[in-house]
């Protein structure tokens, strides 16, 4: 066979291998909502089950007509159903909520969203009916010009309610992390210190923490996004950012002096993360990938 034609066959084999594989690829990342109105900038865990699981998540909306929070649910293979919350009558709509976290301890419905300004609020949800109701608003601590907050988690830590929060930085200027302890009686959290943070991918556009989730030993998780604008492209990564602990009583935190991406993304601009425990578990991610949407991915679950 000439050396040209073996060639040519070679090239159509391959183009046809990388179709397939891209085919496959996009099967893993299940679509939820259309448009720049529906992209998820948080999510947290309302239950889990064998074959489902329903999550909270934010939209960073800023317009009246634009929704706030979501219910979707997942069962086994199929694409998520969504279902819009509306926001109570009494409370003034937020701009722009940024991430979401569940509340260690309490019941499975209750919640912190907060939004880029550092306004938190405390959340109730009522899954049966699809309702919620605010329970207080209150700000994050040593808030500073130019703080733009993407990301809030918190864990129950040696007995101590911890808090732990980003601002996102952007290119050169790295992103910031601060933690603290909650007290839920005051709805207050004491800020216990801080430290900045760059990560290696991204390395354009990038907005060094996108979302933060901890688990219950401590270890946090980051996501980090690229956003070259509305249509993309998009890069995202999740990486080990460090560990959060209690010594002599007081917070500290331990960072990850050599950053390696568990995963990474070239596609989908990643800004909600959510840990799900157990053999059917994993790490979820959800994108808000401005006009083309949001989509949700299982990272070492059963997708």
């Amino acid at each position: 066979m000439p050396r040209f034609l073996r060639l040519i066959i070679n090239i159509v084999v391959l183009g046809a291998l990388l179709l397939i594989s891209q085919q496959v690829w996009a099967q893993d990342w299940r679509p939820v909502r259309g448009g720049i109105p529906f992209g998820i900038s948080g999510m947290a865990l309302i239950e889990q089950q064998s074959n489902k699981l329903d999550f909270l998540i934010a939209h960073d909306n800023k317009q009246k007509n634009q929704g706030r929070l979501a219910i979707i649910s997942i069962k086994g293979k199929n694409q998520p159903e969504y279902f819009p919350l509306n926001w109570p009558n009494n409370i003034e709509l937020p701009i722009d909520l940024e991430a979401l976290t569940s509340v260690p301890e309490k019941t499975k419905s209750s919640f912190i969203a907060l939004s880029s300004s550092g306004k938190a609020y405390y959340i109730r949800l009522e899954p049966a009916n699809k309702t919620i109701s605010i329970i207080k608003e209150f700000n994050l601590p040593g808030i500073i010009l130019g703080n733009n907050f993407e990301a809030f988690g918190l864990q129950n830590i040696d007995g101590k309610l911890v808090a732990i929060w980003g601002h996102r930085g952007e290119g050169e200027e790295p992103a910031t992390i601060f933690w603290g302890i909650f007290d839920f009686a005051k709805y207050q959290i004491t800020l216990a210190g801080s430290a900045n943070l760059k990560v290696p991918f991204p390395s354009s556009n990038v907005r060094h923490i996108s979302d933060i989730k901890v688990d219950p030993v401590g270890i946090v998780y980051i996501t980090s996004a690229s956003d070259a604008g509305d249509d993309g492209p998009f890069q995202s990564a999740v990486y080990v950012a460090g560990y959060l602990g209690l010594r002599d009583n007081k917070v500290t935190w331990q960072q990850n002096p050599h950053l390696v991406p568990l995963y990474r993304s070239n596609y989908h601009k990643i800004e909600g993360m959510e840990l799900i425990p157990g053999a059917e578990g994993g790490v979820i991610v959800g994108t808000d990938d401005e006009n083309l949407g949001s989509y949700v991915y299982m990272m070492g679950g059963n997708s």
